[in-house]
């Protein structure tokens, strides 16, 4: 009786640290509470069926609410062992059944939290909680649709000018592979042909930091303590979550490309569950250098974030993501919803073509990429460098760099590379990778009517140079805004809805087909009127 009574006191006192939401003393307390349980139960005979079965209910609940209290700080790992031991006391246990699929939920792995709901929807208490189960086997099921096919539809959200929290996103891996690089060490390849605008993933964060902007930039300070949360919360994510240790301890640290191992595509999907046996940790020097290396902001090149606060900043680690290399004719772009970030085709991608990012901004001259590339510890090799390393040197081409840093009319600026790629033969591709690299003076000559009024005739159209960057450098947010300042400038007619079909068509380029036709025109509003 006084072991019983002792119990009684360790469970209302863990019931108590539970219900204020303490949650790391509520662990410790019922952590205390099914020790005592687990040892009391060994003690009972066969002839006190009664306490028996009074002290398997209790550690039950004990081991529910610890594992409630440890997913609340996102120790998912320990707190699924936790139901699964409350499970095998009673398989029915509608509270743990609710508890584990919740946590399922949020380690995306929809098919197996689907089935926990399920279950749940069976026992008799499930009726005065009946809709918030449907609900929850609802979205089980329109996140595993979406993580099987990738059909993604942000219209609604969009259309309503992205009030509310974003839409919650379910990860999904497209048609990719991880292969050898001929950029550096390992890449992501497309496994079949991807048209422009389609989704290749949709990853969530491990961990997201943000901050925010006092000025323009983050100030020094702000960025080390930025900085130091955000390798905080990898730290203790990575040592609570075995899976997540495993995939970052794949990521590159920068050295030896050529000898890291391929990992398997699968082992990213969230129904793997990985080697729950691991015991490695990764030392904290191996850490930063991953995290130095695979890290990604919200405000690269490459990148669009649908309803961003302006005055933030925010840092994440994403893997798969981590996978894919530079080129200054990069064909993904990515976009940022919340902690989520969807990888998508900004140009067509064939069967085996590797899927590349731009690190560096392609809109700019070689030298301000070389420039950008010493940041990034990496030494770009791609066709378009390798031309204009050639075609740079050329003194007409010299010539036209130095007046434009001297202020020279960039309507001239333009005229004069033109009639130079004529001279030189510089046809196709090539002479999209010279628009692109000159695109700050075609821009604003385009934006001039002093230099329009000048040179218009004598320079190819906006639209024709547009066409032609994109080819190369794939769709990109500038592109499409001086395409829908030109429309607006020009008013509707005929050919402003022709104009208006292409500038739908950049837009899916620059940010996937995740809406539809509609609510992508409200998008460009939105976005481009920035």
């Amino acid at each position: 009786m006084a072991e019983e009574e002792y119990i009684q006191q360790l469970r209302s006192k863990a019931t108590e640290l539970f219900l204020r939401e303490e949650w790391k003393d509520s662990i410790d307390a019922y952590s205390n509470l099914i020790s005592h349980c687990t040892h009391h139960q060994q003690q009972l005979s066969l002839h006190h069926p009664d306490h028996l079965q009074k002290l398997h209910k209790s550690l039950c609940i004990a081991l529910c609410n610890r594992a409630e209290a440890r997913s609340r700080l996102r120790d998912f790992h320990c707190a699924l062992q936790d139901c699964d031991r409350a499970l095998q006391i009673d398989a029915s246990h509608f509270k743990t059944l609710l508890c584990k699929g919740k946590i399922l939920l949020c380690l995306n792995r929809y098919s197996m939290a689907l089935e926990c709901f399920k279950a749940a929807l069976l026992d008799s208490q499930a009726a005065g909680n009946s809709e918030t189960l449907i609900g929850y086997v609802d979205k089980c099921k329109k996140f595993e649709f979406l993580a099987r096919t990738g059909s993604l539809d942000l219209s609604d959200w969009v259309s309503n000018g992205f009030h509310g929290k974003p839409p919650e996103l379910a990860e999904y891996i497209g048609a990719v592979e991880i292969r050898k690089s001929d950029i550096s060490g390992r890449g992501l390849f497309a496994t079949k042909n991807i048209d422009a605008g389609s989704l290749i993933l949709i990853t969530r964060a491990i961990v997201m930091e943000r901050s925010i902007l006092a000025g323009k930039d983050l100030s020094e300070d702000a960025q080390l303590a930025m900085w130091k949360n955000f390798i905080q919360k990898v730290s203790e994510f990575a040592r609570k979550c075995y899976k997540t240790r495993d995939l970052i301890g794949m990521l590159s640290i920068g050295e030896d490309e050529e000898e890291l191992e391929i990992p398997d595509i699968d082992l990213f999907r969230p129904e793997n569950v990985g080697n729950v046996d691991s015991c490695e940790m990764i030392d904290m020097e191996k850490l930063l250098a991953i995290l130095d290396v695979n890290s990604l902001t919200e405000d690269a090149v490459s990148a669009n974030v649908l309803r961003k606060n302006n005055d933030s900043y925010g840092v994440g680690l994403w893997l798969l993501p981590s996978f894919i290399n530079h080129s200054c004719c990069p064909n993904s772009r990515r976009l940022h919803v919340g902690d989520y970030l969807i990888v998508h085709a900004s140009k067509d991608l064939k069967a085996g073509e590797e899927i590349t990012f731009a690190y560096l901004d392609p809109l700019s001259p070689l030298s301000k990429r070389r420039e950008m590339s010493m940041t990034w510890g990496i030494q770009c090799k791609c066709k378009r460098c390798r031309f204009e390393n050639e075609v740079f040197t050329k003194q007409e081409i010299k010539e036209i760099e130095i007046g434009l840093e001297r202020g020279m009319d960039v309507g001239g600026v333009v005229y004069k590379l033109e009639e130079h790629m004529k001279r030189l033969k510089v046809r196709g591709k090539e002479k999209a990778y010279l628009r692109a690299s000159f695109w700050s003076a075609y821009c604003e000559a385009y934006r001039s009517d002093r230099s329009m009024k000048r040179w218009g005739r004598r320079i190819p159209a906006m639209d024709a140079v547009v066409d032609s960057v994109v080819d190369v450098v794939g769709g990109d947010h500038r592109l499409l805004k001086i395409m829908v300042e030109e429309l607006k400038k020009n008013g509707g007619g005929g050919s402003g809805l022709v104009g208006m079909e292409k500038a739908l068509k950049l837009a899916r380029d620059v940010y996937g087909k995740v809406v539809k036709k509609q609510a992508m025109k409200t998008l460009v509003e939105f976005c481009v009127g920035d």
